[in-house]
């Protein structure tokens, strides 16, 4: 057994412990589902990053920039960033504080509508279901390439990992894993940043390199790469692409149920801003390392094929073997954490949202019995068995993904591209104006997803198909988003909101006693101060040790260069 394969089998058999841990504390539905409610600041915070960072982030983003894209990617992430405080500040403690199991769950509290919740979990479903079998994939083509192994095999060994400690602990053992992947992900990136710069020359030589980049001009220049032999003409339409794609995902980070559901878990609404906050800099800073460090890989080796792979020639060629294998399962980690998160998100809504209706008003009413002074046993009988079916939905869906990985043929990037966006279409408006519109009727929320889906899908379905190549101007994502808000807009305005909507709308603005705490609050305050004063020293950061030199090294050709022109 070679270090890649010791080193994967090894973080494999941690996250296994680790969620056998986490499992030994499940008692209650609340622990599988939202681990308690108790989470601290710290793992709310790794959780999100985790999630969100899959394979795609250290192979597809930095693939894109190797081939001369670095600065697009980190303007969209920018856009992304603000996802997270727009997302947490004027939806994620309002849902925090409905108490909900599950964001469908909401949706059924906030509008009183069944159908509204199993609409919404359908949607988990389909869109998670193919995320999670692209992060697969993605985790598989890693294992099979560094390994050796067969990838029926290497798919074999990823399903199994993800689904063995999340199946077991649930909510507990995602958080906290996710939370492991995240230190170790984030400090070997930092660390084989280092060495890529050291093995190109040092900082000042790899600026001075790359701005005079002959092979591949503008690939640190702030729009990148440009002209015809790429996808953008000018760097406007650069430009306008990252600034596009980064709002629209900006909503997903907001919005999505693999993001907004981590607040579920949170302690308290305080802890909901502080992990926001830390998110935001957390991920600007990860994707300013990786992309400038996936970048000036070219200086080592301008010829890596797929550009996907970067990552991987350099745990396999340039690191030391022992932190080359830790990258490799850094990279993985990044892929199992958003694995299990996506695993439990589509098997709580299958068991819960879904079909789970029967079994939640047996509970209610052994839960009035039990205010009458009956036995607790019923009420502890049907949350068992519910814990039980949650487990058993988990798995079904995980044998349906691993048949799928093995009968399929791969297509990582759509997959990705589809599901991600496909809640910011479908669900953007209707959450943001479940909480701040006094207007929006049960009707009009439906209506409003169902028709935000549709337009998603179908436009992407025509993309796929090749029938429709859409302008980024009409982004599958926010034509989704405009269409949605025109169907909410349109359907309240021939109805009526209840007074059981009302009533609940203005509950979700009462904030509970116990958030009001003046100490708690000036801790809490420190968080948007601190988040501000490090955007401040990266702007600092990056005008001393990169705009300046590049302009020094870009003004130092242009004159040597003037002679030539025509």
């Amino acid at each position: 057994m070679n270090s890649f394969q010791a080193g994967i089998v090894i973080s494999l058999g941690c996250y296994l412990a680790i969620g056998w841990y986490a499992g030994k504390r499940v008692k209650h539905l609340e622990d599988f589902f939202v681990a308690g409610r108790n989470a601290p600041t710290v793992l709310i915070l790794g959780t999100l990053v985790a999630s969100f960072m899959s394979t795609n982030a250290f192979m597809g983003e930095a693939g894109m920039s190797y081939q001369g894209h670095a600065p697009l990617v980190i303007i969209m992430t920018c856009f992304n960033c603000l996802g997270y405080i727009v997302g947490a500040v004027f939806f994620g403690r309002y849902l925090r504080r409905s108490r909900a199991l599950t964001v469908p769950d909401f949706f059924r509290s906030r509008f009183n509508s069944r159908r509204i919740q199993v609409f919404a979990g359908v949607s988990i479903v389909a869109g998670l279901s193919a995320y999670l079998l692209a992060v697969t994939w993605g985790m598989a083509l890693i294992i099979t390439e560094v390994t050796g192994f067969s990838e029926v095999i290497a798919i074999l060994m990823v399903w199994a990992s993800y689904t063995l400690f999340t199946l077991y602990s649930g909510s507990r053992g995602v958080i906290l894993t996710d939370t492991v992947m995240f230190l170790l992900f984030s400090s070997i990136i930092v660390v084989t940043a280092f060495f890529i710069v050291q093995a190109a020359g040092g900082w000042s030589s790899v600026i001075d390199s790359l701005a005079t980049y002959a092979d591949k001009p503008g690939i640190i220049a702030w729009h990148g790469r440009v002209g015809p032999d790429v996808y953008w003409q000018t760097p406007m339409e650069a430009l306008v692409w990252a600034s596009i794609l980064g709002v629209a995902w900006g909503i997903v980070v907001a919005v999505s149920p693999w993001q907004t559901s981590r607040y579920l878990m949170a302690r308290s609404e305080h802890v909901v801003i502080r992990s926001a906050c830390g998110a935001l800099i957390a991920m600007l800073l990860l994707y300013l390392v990786t992309n400038f460090a996936a970048a000036t890989v070219n200086l080592i080796n301008p010829d890596i094929s797929p550009p996907e792979s970067t990552m991987i020639w350099v745990s396999m060629n340039l690191l030391p073997t022992l932190l080359g294998a830790i990258l490799i399962c850094g990279v993985l980690a990044a892929g199992l954490s958003s694995a299990s998160t996506f695993l439990s998100l589509v098997g709580f809504s299958v068991s819960h949202d879904i079909f789970g209706s029967a079994e939640e008003s047996a509970e209610e009413n052994a839960e009035e019995s039990n205010d009458s002074g009956a036995s607790e046993d019923q009420l502890s009988q049907l949350q068992g068995g519910r814990l039980r079916n949650a487990r058993v939905a988990m798995l079904c869906v995980g044998v349906t993904v691993i048949v799928l990985a093995l009968t399929l043929p791969r297509n990582i990037y759509w997959l990705t591209h589809f599901a991600g966006p496909l809640f910011a279409s479908s669900w953007g408006v209707v959450a943001f104006m479940s909480i701040w519109s006094r207007r929006i009727t049960e009707s009009g929320a439906f209506w409003g997803m169902a028709v935000g889906f549709a337009v998603n899908v179908g436009m992407n379905a025509l993309s796929l198909a090749g029938l429709m190549e859409w302008p980024v101007m009409a982004d599958p994502i926010l034509v989704g988003v405009v269409c949605s808000y025109i169907a909410v807009a349109i359907v309240s305005r021939q109805g009526t909101v209840t007074a059981t909507e009302s009533a609940y709308q203005e509950g979700l603005h009462l904030m509970p006693s116990a958030e009001r705490d003046p100490a708690t609050v000036r801790q809490t305050l420190l968080w948007p101060k601190v988040m501000v004063a490090m955007g401040v020293l990266i702007a600092a950061l990056m005008t001393l040790f990169y705009a300046l030199p590049y302009q020094e090294a870009v003004a130092g050709v242009l004159p040597n260069l003037a002679g030539h022109l025509p």
